[in-house]
């Protein structure tokens, strides 16, 4: 086993590789190391990883067309994990065009190696944003989602678009997967529970948009990684029993496959920021907001797919997650 693992430097990139190396696999991280965050963090993450004998590291932009093609030929990968992408729905209302380079252009580039250098299985990133204006819960794969409501949302389902027909063309196994509200330790910086958490321990105002009513599937980062290590070693094949007259969006007569990753139960914002308080031991001081731009006010994901096919269902609840999150924080920011 030699795996590409995309994104290395990011949040569930890191915890990934890491996985993957206590594995025993060689793994090729590659990361651009932006500043949609502060990089600082993404350089803790590769310090560590860089320990591992069987870790290397790549730094290269998904964009470049030449390096990616070039690392594909030389490093003779058998599995790629692809969850570098631009990440976040409200800087794609800000900076569209950064959408496009990463999660489409990029994504093109790892299809294209792929397809040319005989990858045995391509896993990526998705997301629940995919969804969109849909209002059925729990949101199921399954359902058809061509209504997304951020442009980050309409990159996502582009690379289940553009993986399909890498899967038809070219027979490439390809399984698209749709994360839930990631969180947990080494946890992105831009994101609500590590914003909350700084904010609190140093007594400034969080922002707690659509009122506190905002309802999420939140899914702890170690079931993220379990999800994806299953579904990576689960090769996407066809569905003999598909039909063009009821097209089923999550299957194809060609190897592709989507799933859900998510913890299956709905948490409201404000019980959420209650769990957190309770960890820190420490009130929120709270500024009450509507909702932003692009936000949807509920996600909740049927995983019934992923336990049929894998046998894996999220269960890690937020108590126990936000605690490991706060022990985390708290370590590595010696507060």
């Amino acid at each position: 086993m030699k795996v590409l693992v995309t994104g290395a430097a990011g949040f569930i990139g890191f915890h990934l590789s890491r996985r993957f190396l206590s594995m025993g696999f060689d793994v090729v991280g590659l990361d651009n190391i932006n500043d949609y965050y502060s990089i600082e963090v993404k350089y803790s993450r590769l310090d560590l990883l860089k320990q591992h004998a069987k870790f290397h590291f790549a730094h290269l932009d998904l964009a470049d067309t030449h390096g990616m093609a070039k690392l594909f030929v030389e490093q003779g990968f058998t599995h790629v994990v692809n969850l570098a992408a631009q990440a976040g729905v409200r800087y794609s209302i800000e900076n569209p065009r950064a959408y496009i380079d990463s999660n489409v252009v990029g994504f093109l580039n790892i299809l294209e190696g792929c397809r040319h250098n005989k990858v045995s299985h391509l896993t990526y990133a998705s997301s629940s944003s995919v969804y969109g204006l849909n209002t059925t819960m729990p949101l199921s794969v399954h359902d058809n989602v061509d209504h997304p409501m951020s442009l980050y949302a309409a990159t996502k389902k582009s690379n289940e678009l553009m993986a399909h027909t890498y899967s038809h063309l070219y027979g490439l196994p390809t399984t698209g997967l749709r994360f839930f509200t990631v969180y947990g330790p080494w946890g992105r910086p831009d994101m609500a529970l590590f914003l909350f958490t700084k904010a609190i321990l140093a007594g400034e105002p969080i922002k707690v948009f659509n009122h506190g009513k905002m309802r999420r599937d939140f899914t702890y980062i170690d079931d993220i990684v379990e999800g994806i290590v299953r579904v990576a070693m689960h090769t996407a094949t066809p569905n003999p029993d598909w039909s063009g007259a009821a097209p089923d969006p999550a299957t194809s007569p060609s190897p592709y496959r989507l799933y859900n990753i998510g913890n299956n139960k709905v948490v409201e914002l404000s019980h959420y920021i209650e769990v957190l308080e309770d960890c820190l031991g420490k009130k929120a001081i709270k500024e009450y907001l509507p909702m932003q731009l692009g936000d949807v006010p509920a996600t909740e994901a049927n995983v019934d797919d992923l336990v049929s096919d894998v046998g894996f269902k999220p269960a890690t609840t937020i108590e126990e997650g936000i605690a490991r999150f706060v022990e985390w924080y708290r370590s590595y920011f010696k507060v």
